[in-house]
């Protein structure tokens, strides 16, 4: 089952450079259908309620071009639940992570205008 997040009340900003995401071994994991190289990037997410940190996989043959500190729009994020050995927690995984442009964050009416 894939579960969407709907991210249109959330702001995101990239808060690492994009990394390989590596196994044990230190060797750079890929998807098993595509073997299409997969990369974390670690976005703080923003809204009324506060921010939260969240480590985003993305499977792209180079890594997403986002800066730290860039705002950013993950593509079709979801959420995944796991459970192993006890442990339990969510997974994060976006199909891209894109620049937001400037005329997207500027969608707000300015105060005083109507």
């Amino acid at each position: 089952m894939r579960l969407l997040i709907d991210t249109s009340r959330v702001s995101f900003t990239v808060g690492r450079e994009p990394e390989a995401k590596k196994d044990q071994n230190g060797v750079q994991r890929v998807e098993r259908n595509t073997n299409i190289p997969m990369w974390s990037v670690q976005l703080v997410a923003m809204d009324d309620g506060g921010a939260e940190v969240i480590t985003v996989t993305v499977a792209a043959p180079q890594p997403p071009k986002v800066a730290v500190g860039q705002p950013v729009a993950p593509v079709e994020l979801q959420a995944i639940p796991w459970a192993q050995n006890g442990r339990n927690g969510v997974a994060y995984r976006a199909t891209d992570v894109k620049p937001v442009s400037a005329s997207k964050s500027a969608t707000s009416t300015p105060a005083g205008e109507k």
